[in-house]
């Protein structure tokens, strides 16, 4: 009997066994006696629910299925982000990128600028180099003897300048002053136009001077008395008076910048060392604006060009104002018949020992230089010649001894007084007396018969020449 209870327990246990799911416990009564419990999963699934499908557990499982979700949202969102973050660098990188190679492009053509520039320094070279074994090969000419210019001082302006407001003050302005007209910023340019004409110098021997009038055989090598500041002097127009008269003494020059739109500001300079210095002693402002480089100074009064007109205008410097004022019949202006460098120079004013000449051209004419002899009063038309040379085919004009002569080339540093004409037989001829433009923009060349000298504007720099009348061969 025995056996066969041992034998039923084992059986049992070992069914339980092979369900892997039997559990047995033994707890406390609670009234001094134990409670042994024996527990056996049922072989159907359905039949017993198991605890953890109550109501709870799925909305346990509801809950953390929607935390999964969430979770799966946010992690896709920051992988979103970073993939658009490492776009957005990616094109900082393209844009570095791109800028650098603008750059680069840009240094390669700054690079083939320079280049271009180094190839004409080294032609440039070649040709002073072939000119300078042409200068060898020539026979030895005695040299002249050299001018000394003290009165130019690059750069120096340690004296004092003394302001007049009015011909008759003589109280003086201790303050140290400089040209307010050389200090321009951002004036108004007027058009250029640039046709240059190249023409070689020949070899021609320095002639003996005569001191009565006679034909330009020389032009000795430019004297310098100034440099401009800025841009307002890259061009303009100076001068003295021949015939001076009170308040002002021939010493005295005068100065125009003809860089700007509204050219109204006349400097007045005791004398050449005053205009080295840059201090002026009197400053007008003109009430008309000036056209160009075409004035000229003449028995105390200033000849000039009205702007944008053909109206010649005498002003007074003793009474400061317009003592004069007439067009010039049929001349063209603003333009229309300029020199060859440009700068509206359509109507060129010169004095010499016969007096004052406008120099110009008309439709008439079609565009061949013209000359008229004015009365220096009134400013009528005293007399008219037509000459047979292009005005737009010379950089320059100038009269002397009432004979009419013109500058090749404005920029070529050897180039050559090229025509003449003489209007006491109204007869024109091709010459050829060397001129330096040593700093290659001659914009005005002007003849001075008190001094016997050709004033000009080159480049910047205010320099004369000193010249030879005699007899052409």
């Amino acid at each position: 009997m025995w056996f066969l209870a041992v034998l039923c327990v084992s059986c049992l246990l070992m069914g339980t066994q092979a369900q892997s799911s039997a559990s047995f416990r033994r707890a406390n009564a609670g009234n001094g006696r134990c409670q042994y419990s024996f527990t056996v999963d049922s072989p159907t699934e359905a039949s017993c629910p198991s605890p953890g499908s109550s109501p709870e557990m799925e909305a346990l499982k509801s809950r953390l299925g929607l935390l999964e979700a969430l979770v799966a949202r946010l992690v896709g969102g920051e992988a979103v982000s970073e993939s658009s973050h490492s776009s957005g660098s990616q094109s900082v990188l393209q844009d570095s990128y791109n800028q650098v190679m603008g750059e680069n492009a840009q240094l390669q053509r700054e690079k083939q600028r320079l280049d271009r520039q180094v190839q004409d320094l080294q032609q440039r070279m070649e040709e002073l180099r072939q000119e300078a074994e042409r200068l060898r090969s020539r026979p030895c000419v005695p040299p002249r003897v050299p001018q000394n210019d003290n009165s130019f001082r690059p750069g120096s302006g340690s004296a004092l300048s003394h302001l007049v407001s009015t011909p008759g003050n003589t109280q003086r302005d201790t303050s140290s002053l400089r040209d307010p007209a050389w200090q321009f910023s951002n004036p108004g340019y007027q058009e250029l136009t640039a046709v240059v004409t190249e023409v070689s110098a020949p070899n021609l021997e320095g002639p003996t001077d005569i001191s009565g009038c006679g034909d330009l055989v020389w032009v000795e090598d430019p004297e310098v008395h100034r440099k401009a500041d800025s841009i307002a002097g890259k061009y303009g127009v100076w001068m003295q008076d021949p015939e001076a008269k009170e308040p002002y003494g021939p010493e005295m020059v005068w100065r125009i910048d003809a860089v700007g739109s509204d050219i109204r500001q006349l400097f007045g300079y005791e004398n050449m060392d005053q205009l080295s210095r840059g201090f002026p002693t009197k400053v007008l402002l003109l009430p008309e604006s000036v056209e160009s480089t075409g004035a000229t100074m003449y028995k105390g009064s200033l000849y000039y060009q009205r702007r944008l007109s053909r109206t010649l205008i005498r002003y007074d410097l003793l009474s400061e104002s317009i003592a004069a004022r007439r067009d010039l019949p049929h001349a063209g202006f603003h333009g229309q018949f300029p020199y060859s460098w440009g700068g509206y120079t359509d109507i060129d004013l010169s004095v010499d020992e016969n007096g004052l000449w406008a120099i110009y051209s008309t439709n008439k004419a079609k565009g061949a230089i013209v000359i008229s002899q004015l009365d220096p009063h009134n400013l009528e038309v005293k007399g008219t010649w037509e000459t047979k040379i292009r005005k737009t085919s010379v950089a320059n004009a100038f009269m002397i001894c009432g004979k009419l002569y013109t500058v090749a080339s404005y920029t070529s540093p050897n180039t050559t007084v090229n025509y003449m004409y003489d209007t006491a037989t109204s007869q024109g001829k091709t010459i050829s007396v060397p001129f330096k433009n040593r700093y290659r923009y001659n914009s005005m060349v002007d003849y001075n018969p008190g001094q016997r000298k050709l004033y000009a504007w080159d480049n910047y720099y205010i320099v004369s020449y000193k010249v030879r009348l005699g007899k052409q061969e």
